[in-house]
Formats: C-alpha cells, sequence, structure tokens
C-alpha cells in the first residue's frame, strides 16, 4: 500500500483500453466480412441454376413432340399394340435427333410408371416420382390449344442426380389410342444445371460486386462510431475503477464509484462499492479498538505500576490493599487476552466444540440465577421466564458464556430501577431465548454495527466500558451451533432485545 505522504501517480488513461476495444471490433468485423463473402461464393457456386431456362429450351423442343407426326410415317390403318410398338422407336429416334432424354410416362392410380427411358436409366414399369412446378410456356400452350395439358418440374434418377423435365399429354392420344392410353405423358429431359465458380465470379465482379464494396463500406464507418461508442461505455467505467483502486491503495477508503455501462461494469462496481464500504467499517472499527484498547491497557498498567512502586518503596498504607488492586488489574488484562484469543480461533473454526445434549430453560434460568446478586447491587430487577423446551445439540459453556454476556450487557446498560428479562420458548424446529431490558437502547444508525469486533455502541461510560468484543463472540458461538442472534431497540432510552435462535435436536 501507498503511504499516503507519497506523491499521487496520474490516473490510468482509458485511451489505451478504447483503442485495443476498438480495433479488435474492426478487426472482428473484417474476418466476419470475409467469412460471409467467400462463404456466398462458394454456396452460389455450388447452388443448382434456375430452371426456368432449362423449362423454356424443353418447351420448344416439346413442341415437336407429336404422336400425330409419328403416326403419319406409320402404315395406313395400324394396330393399338403395332402402334406400342412403334413408340419407343420413334421416342428414340427423337431423343437422338434433338440431343435429349424422352420418356413415356404411364400415369395409373398408384402413381406414375414409366414405360420407356432413351436412358436407360428405369426400368419397364418401374415406379417415379414427379415433382410438378407451376411453369408453363406460353408458345407450347399456343400448338396445344386444340388439345393437350403440359407439365414441368423435377425428377431424380434411380441414382441420385436431379433431372428437369418438360412433358405434354394430347387428348388425340386418347381418341387415337384408346382410352388407357390416353393416360400417358411424354417428356423430354435434361440433367438439372447448376451454376460455375468462374460464372458466379464474373457475374460477381460485373454486378454485385460494386453495390457489395459501397454498402460494405457504409457498414464499416457505421461500426467503428458504434464500436467507439460501445468501447467507450466498457473503458470509462474501467478507468473509473482504476482511479478508485489507485485511491483505496494510498488509504482513501470512502471512494465511491458510479454504477454504469454494462451490467457485468455495474455489478463490479457495486462490489467494489460494497468492498470499500467493509475496508472503511473494519479500518473504523480497528481505530476504534485500538483507541478502546489503548485506554484500556493504561488504565490497569498505570494502576499496576503505582501500586508496585509503592510497595516497593514502602510507601503503600496498606500493601494487602495494594496487592489486591494489582491482582483485579491483571485479571482484567488476562481477560482482554482471553477475549481476543478466544474471538480469533472462532472466526479461524479452530475452537472446540463439547457438543451435548441440552436443555436451554434450564441453562438460562441457571445463568439468571447466578446474576441475581449483580442484579440486586444495582437495584434492578432480573425476572426468568423460561418454558419448558425441547432439547438442542450444543457447548454448554460456550452458550452459556453468551447468556452471561447478553444478560451482562443488560445490566451493565440498564439503570437503576430497570428491569431485564429473559424468557425462552420453542420457535419452529428450535428454541429461542430472549433478552430484554428498559435500559439505554441503541440508535437505529448503530443497530447494524453492534455485532462487529471492537465496536462499543457507549463510548463514554469510563472504565465501566468493554473491549468491543463480546458480542462478535456471542454471534460467532451461536452461528457455530447453526443458529442465528439478532437485536433490536425503539431508540436511546427505550430499551433492547437481544434474540438467539438455536436448532432443535
Amino acid at each position: 500500500m501507498c503511504e499516503r505522504g507519497s506523491p499521487k501517480s496520474p490516473p490510468p488513461s482509458g485511451f489505451g483500453l478504447r483503442l485495443r476495444l476498438l480495433t479488435s471490433y474492426l478487426v472482428l468485423l473484417m474476418v466476419a466480412l470475409g467469412v460471409i463473402a467467400v462463404a456466398l461464393l462458394l454456396l452460389i457456386g455450388n447452388r443448382p441454376a434456375p430452371p426456368q431456362p432449362t423449362y423454356e429450351r424443353l418447351a420448344a423442343l416439346t413442341q415437336g413432340l407429336n404422336l400425330l407426326d409419328f403416326i403419319a410415317d406409320l402404315p395406313r390403318d395400324p394396330d393399338l399394340d403395332f402402334i406400342q410398338e412403334q413408340i419407343p422407336e420413334l421416342l428414340d429416334a427423337f431423343a437422338e435427333s434433338r440431343n435429349v432424354r424422352t420418356m413415356q410416362i404411364w400415369l395409373t392410380q398408384d402413381g406414375p410408371m414409366v414405360l420407356y427411358d432413351s436412358a436407360d436409366r428405369f426400368e419397364p414399369g418401374q415406379a417415379i416420382h414427379l415433382r410438378v412446378d407451376s411453369y408453363k410456356s406460353d408458345p407450347l400452350a399456343k400448338v396445344l390449344r386444340r388439345g393437350g395439358e403440359q407439365f414441368f418440374g423435377a425428377f431424380a434418377d434411380p441414382g441420385g442426380s436431379e433431372w428437369l423435365y418438360g412433358g405434354v399429354m394430347f387428348q388425340q392420344q386418347r381418341r387415337l389410342l384408346g382410352r388407357q392410353a390416353g393416360d400417358n405423358l411424354w417428356i423430354l429431359a435434361e440433367p438439372r444445371p447448376t451454376v460455375r465458380l468462374h460464372e458466379t465470379l464474373a457475374v460477381f465482379s460485373n454486378s454485385l460486386a460494386p453495390p457489395l464494396i459501397q454498402a460494405g463500406l457504409a457498414g464499416i464507418v457505421f461500426s467503428i462510431i458504434l464500436a467507439a461508442l460501445i468501447s467507450r461505455t466498457i473503458a470509462k467505467p474501467l478507468q473509473r475503477l482504476a482511479v478508485a483502486a489507485t485511491d483505496v491503495a494510498r488509504g482513501d477508503y470512502a471512494v465511491h464509484v458510479p454504477a454504469s455501462g454494462p451490467p457485468e461494469l455495474r455489478s463490479l462496481a457495486d462490489s467494489f462499492n460494497r468492498m470499500t464500504a467493509e475496508v472503511l467499517a473494519a479500518n473504523n472499527a480497528q481505530r476504534d479498538f485500538l483507541g478502546n484498547v489503548s485506554h484500556d491497557l493504561k488504565t490497569p498498567l498505570t494502576s499496576i505500576q503505582g501500586y508496585s512502586q509503592a510497595i516497593i518503596d514502602g510507601a503503600a498504607e496498606d500493601p494487602k490493599e495494594a496487592a489486591q488492586i494489582i491482582f483485579e488489574e491483571a485479571s482484567r488484562l488476562n481477560r482482554m487476552v482471553v477475549e481476543l484469543t478466544d474471538l480469533e480461533q472462532l472466526q479461524a473454526g479452530r475452537l472446540s466444540m463439547k457438543l451435548e445434549t441440552i436443555d436451554m430453560s434450564l441453562l438460562a434460568d441457571g445463568v439468571v440465577q447466578s446474576l441475581q446478586v449483580l442484579a440486586a447491587n444495582q437495584g434492578i430487577t432480573l425476572e426468568s421466564s423460561c418454558q419448558a423446551v425441547s432439547p438442542i445439540r450444543g457447548d454448554g459453556d460456550r452458550l452459556a458464556q453468551v447468556l452471561t454476556n447478553l444478560v451482562g450487557n443488560a445490566l451493565k446498560f440498564t439503570e437503576t430501577g430497570g428491569v431485564v428479562r429473559v424468557a425462552t420458548k420453542a420457535q419452529g424446529h428450535g428454541v429461542s431465548v430472549t433478552i430484554h431490558d428498559t435500559g439505554m437502547g441503541i440508535a437505529a444508525e448503530e443497530l447494524p454495527r453492534v455485532f462487529e469486533r471492537f465496536y462499543q455502541v457507549d463510548k463514554a461510560r469510563g472504565p465501566r466500558r468493554g473491549t468491543g468484543l463480546g458480542l462478535a463472540i456471542a454471534r460467532e458461538i451461536v452461528e457455530a451451533h447453526g443458529g442465528k442472534i439478532t437485536v433490536s431497540s425503539r431508540g436511546r432510552n427505550r430499551g433492547t432485545v437481544f434474540r438467539i435462535w438455536l436448532p432443535g435436536v
């Protein structure tokens, strides 16, 4: 920790952090844009081409796919079987002359079935799944105005390759070949084309690159502005925290950091403020403790030194009385050391507990009886209202120490004529012990600190003051038993109530 007198170092600059954040945002943005561009090119380069150009080409070829034209070259009055035998030859000739795949499909109630395939991919009688598209060709519709229906779509080969088709079903077929033959669909098919990468690059460079570059530049400018604002909202709270941490290192524990920025930074600022508040409270308590201890040590040591010197010089009128005072002051010093040692061991979890079954009503009543003489000497009424309760598991000596401390404090801070009441009752799955007095009370602002070590509510009671460790020790003992101790008061001169709850067996 820096000394208070050391020169102040300049506050840390947030520019370096903001610059690093801004740079990281820009690098991340450029990497993201690059990945998006590469992925876009690869996806566009590998995607299937639009089917419309293939549909248009197939529609133009389909205009020549007319059964009547085929039959015109056949002998006069052919029978149906002869025509069915000639159709594959006619379709095969059409496929070779137009460099296109031809197929004859029979539309049955169970679905389409292949009767002929010029590519020999489907066996005769094999089922085929035809996906029908909504595309229609106007020129082909004019050719089919006398009757016929056009179909466009796609199908998959048994090997998995995808083909686009265009086909017709003529009404003349029904009249010429019979009702069953009228359910025949004649189609032309080509493999579905894909867009090549070099074609994509050519289109990209000619059409897409300029607007994409312009959009990217606009996005970069906007991202720089946004990144600068975001980095500032992160860097500025961190810079304030760094300055505050430097102040705390110099000993300024009252520093407060405003909570701003993202939720994580606000939480960090709140945690920092709670830490400094606790450090300040501990520092004030320690300073109070040092003042109290120095006073409490000085008084008995002065008495011990004075009476010892008087005995040595033979100036003591009653050496036995002087020796008694020396003994009492030494005992007081010993109690202080024991309390400090107990508190340190309790907080470190090194103080052993001898657990046994305890009746808290009997224990509380015993503590009240042991302090009746002290209460009577002070003119205070000490009452006990201890109901029968279920037993608990605990260290009887330590719990008696807690009750003795609380009842002793109540007697200490209650004026003559006052009343102190101790009561026990069953509460929840445990036992509640209440110590209520009509004494000086505790101010509302001091209630949260009464269990702090070294803290004393009454700082002006002279030799009657304690070390400020009793209540801290009491809380540690109660919490070591799995219980809870609380305090309440309606204010100065309106009494105080301490409540202890301990879990049952």
